[in-house]
């Protein structure tokens, strides 16, 4: 049975944060809506996967998909979106950072989009960021040089929150670390992009899976790939078929 949204939550040795960051999205969904939640344990070495497992008895919208090999964020994104129900999938990030209050108002905007335009996603925008001086720092100039090759707009990949169509999503090309350069891909494919600003939260447990540097020479080589993907793409704008 199709769903209104899917939840989809990519993680990696998360076990402190997966049960709070669930009863939180379970809260900011409400009662009224028909909804699903996917954790994605992208082979945790920690109790993540047990504690996930134990959850579901408690939760029946919980789903829980696991990788026997780690894969990376964007493989773990694509496998729940794969086996989403809902027309529409919210993702956010599993180390808690992400509020999930904000998906309500996500999804009400772009509700409000799909009316009038081809809305391809509704990203968040991190305002009053809880990380590192070092982080963020390197965030922004990571995010300027980008804006600069890629033009896409997009001010602040890094924030995990945002609302997208499923069919939307895997008609994009996929390669490792593709969820940073979605607003670029969308675009890529006709479609428009809006931007809203969201809550930002410290890091309560655990450690964060991405380091500054390794982060640094790896998008370096996105960047210029995805620059490839934009020149090699020819698609028709308004496809149609013909009556005799």
């Amino acid at each position: 049975m199709a769903l209104d949204f899917s939840v989809v939550v990519p993680v990696h040795n998360e076990q402190d944060n997966v049960a709070p960051l669930l009863q939180e999205i379970v809260d900011a969904a409400g009662a009224q809506a028909s909804y699903e939640i996917i954790f994605v344990d992208d082979a945790s070495q920690d109790r993540t996967r047990d504690v996930l497992s134990a959850a579901k008895a408690g939760a029946r919208v919980l789903r829980v998909l696991v990788h026997d090999q780690n894969c990376g964020q964007s493989s773990a994104i694509l496998t729940g979106v794969s086996a989403a129900k809902g027309r529409l999938i919210v993702v956010l990030d599993g180390d808690g950072q992400n509020d999930p209050a904000d998906i309500p108002k996500l999804l009400a905007r772009y509700g409000e989009l799909e009316k009038t335009m081809r809305i391809g996603m509704v990203s968040g925008r991190r305002v009053k960021r809880k990380d590192s001086f070092v982080k963020r720092a390197a965030s922004q100039v990571g995010n300027r040089v980008r804006q600069w090759i890629l033009q896409d707009k997009a001010v602040d990949v890094g924030c995990g929150l945002k609302v997208f169509a499923r069919e939307t999503f895997l008609t994009l090309p996929y390669f490792d670390h593709m969820h940073r350069y979605m607003p670029t891909l969308m675009l890529r494919h006709g479609f428009q992009l809006d931007f809203l600003d969201v809550n930002h939260r410290p890091r309560l447990h655990g450690r964060s899976n991405y380091g500054v540097l390794d982060r640094l020479w790896v998008g370096l080589g996105d960047v210029l790939g995805v620059v490839w993907l934009k020149r090699r793409c020819r698609l028709p704008q308004n496809p149609r078929e013909i009556s005799e």
